[in-house]
């Protein structure tokens, strides 16, 4: 089972350009199952494991977002042993999966937001990289893969936009704010105008910045702004979308600069929040205002 799980891997890194953080979470999902059934053989595999596997995960301390994400990786490898020819029958089938409890994503208000953005920039030689990239997470709304696989050369200043490769390596155009922009300019002008096809984006040795090192810049420049909230990527992300609705933007113009290819993943983001509700609600019905 461990040498088809080193397949699988390679078929998703090779043909689907998942990144190194996808990886290591499929290794890890995965890992707990094999783990589970040392001995067990692909050709073996069957609803009775799948059962239990499920059940155990549901009735310990996983929260259901990693209950939700297991099954799913297991759902995935098992589809890969299918289609290898490894699996005759599918365990899944007639296997209840867990629900999906959706809430709402955790966003930070236009004054939050305001109060991360101007923050000043410390004395640090990362300072203009570090304030460029936060400008560019909430002016365009970039995973944080997304971002630090940026080269120099999909910056295009003249049009105000990015060539974004997202999941699957499909190609999306984002545009990307004047302040972000100008922010860039600078960051790119303290490195000394690096080429095109140099990374957007580098640590103090000069090579591409990893994932968990945008996530690092985030929650150091959070603390310098002195938001008692924890903020990730992530979290500026879900503030541009809903920022953006809020203001009137329509759901399938955010759809693709998100790059969702399921207008449903975007319509979480139809909430608004409770002040603004509020104000929908005092300026339009006609008993709002006391």
């Amino acid at each position: 089972m461990k040498l088809q799980l080193e397949r699988f891997l390679t078929r998703l890194r090779a043909a689907k350009n998942y990144s190194p953080h996808t990886l290591r979470a499929y290794r890890a999902d995965l890992g707990v199952f094999i783990a589970k059934f040392p001995a067990l053989e692909p050709a073996d595999l069957d609803r009775a494991h799948v059962r239990r596997h499920l059940a155990e995960l549901q009735s310990g301390d996983a929260s259901r977002a990693t209950v939700l994400r297991r099954a799913s990786s297991l759902r995935s490898f098992v589809k890969f042993l299918r289609d290898e020819g490894e699996l005759k029958r599918d365990p899944f089938l007639g296997v209840p999966m867990p629900k999906r409890a959706r809430g709402l994503p955790r966003f930070l208000t236009e004054a939050e937001m305001r109060q991360v953005l101007e923050t000043p920039a410390g004395a640090d030689p990362a300072s203009e990289r570090d304030r460029a990239m936060i400008e560019l997470l909430y002016s365009s709304g970039l995973r944080r893969a997304e971002i630090r696989a940026l080269n120099v050369g999909d910056v295009d200043v003249l049009s105000g936009t990015l060539r974004v490769f997202g999941k699957g390596s499909k190609e999306r155009i984002v545009p990307a704010g004047g302040a972000a922009l100008s922010r860039l300019r600078a960051y790119l002008r303290s490195r000394g105008g690096p080429g095109d096809g140099e990374p957007l984006f580098v640590n103090l040795r000069g090579t591409r910045l990893s994932e968990d090192g945008v996530a690092f810049v985030v929650r150091r420049w959070v603390r310098r702004s002195s938001l008692l909230k924890k903020v990730t990527p992530h979290v500026f992300r879900h503030s541009f979308a809903t920022h953006l609705l809020n203001h009137g933007c329509n759901i399938r113009e955010v759809q693709e600069m998100l790059g969702h290819a399921n207008l449903n993943t975007t319509q979480i983001y139809t909430h608004v929040s409770l002040q603004k509700l509020q104000e929908v609600y005092r300026g339009a019905h006609p008993r709002g205002r006391v």
